[in-house]
């Protein structure tokens, strides 16, 4: 029964982590982009619990309560406590929004192509969505250069971890539980020293504008 729909399931979620992808370039407003990313954080703890219910891994659908609780919860918690009190737009990006939702459309297509020759031998379900997982990657980097502010850029980074962890499940049908730990715990230790360090910075310069901030001298 469950072979049935898992095609379905697999689409619906990988679906959900490109069009969650997709958004974060065309909204500017940081709260939004950060309830964006605790969606996309739900959808790939979704992933992977499909993935450990067709593999009949236990361990892989613990991952899947880790991913939740750290990418769909603990990281859009940090990030949204400390933006609160900060801007919450990210002032005139290098990209606008209709630009920015094209460029998503060739990365996509770029993605699609590449992994095709890459899993050319791999016929399985799981192999045919790795393109988003790609996709993801590419999206991550697009607001990494895209974005002025340091908190959309920190952003854009969890967005390519998200992607680099989707590549993975669907690519080998499941992350070790203690693996997976030591990234999301190593990711979260990143995320929350960087926010203390943005926070310096915007107490001691006024915002964290990255094209401002590379004029400062000693």
């Amino acid at each position: 029964m469950f072979d049935t729909v898992y095609p379905q399931l697999i689409g619906l979620c990988t679906g959900a982590l490109l069009l969650t992808s997709a958004l974060l370039v065309w909204r500017h407003s940081l709260l939004a982009s950060i309830r964006l990313l605790s969606v996309q954080g739900f959808a790939l703890a979704a992933l992977v619990a499909v993935i450990g219910l067709e593999e009949g891994e236990a361990e892989v659908i613990i991952v899947s309560v880790l991913v939740l609780l750290v990418k769909g919860m603990a990281l859009p918690w940090v990030l949204a406590h400390e933006t609160r009190a900060t801007t919450r737009t990210d002032e005139a990006p290098r990209l606008n929004p209709t630009a920015g939702l094209l460029t998503v459309a060739l990365l996509t297509i770029l993605s699609y192509v590449v992994a095709s020759r890459l899993l050319s031998g791999d016929t399985s379900i799981s192999a045919h969505a790795a393109p988003i997982g790609l996709a993801m990657v590419l999206i991550g980097f697009l607001l990494l250069v895209t974005r002025r502010q340091a908190g959309s850029q920190l952003i854009g980074f969890l967005v390519l971890d998200n992607g680099i962890a989707t590549v993975a499940f669907l690519t080998s049908g499941g992350v070790p539980l203690f693996l997976e730990l030591g990234i999301s715990l190593d990711v979260l230790l990143v995320v929350v020293i960087l926010y203390v360090f943005a926070g310096r910075m915007r107490n001691k310069f006024g915002n964290t504008d990255i094209d401002q901030l590379r004029k400062l001298h000693d």
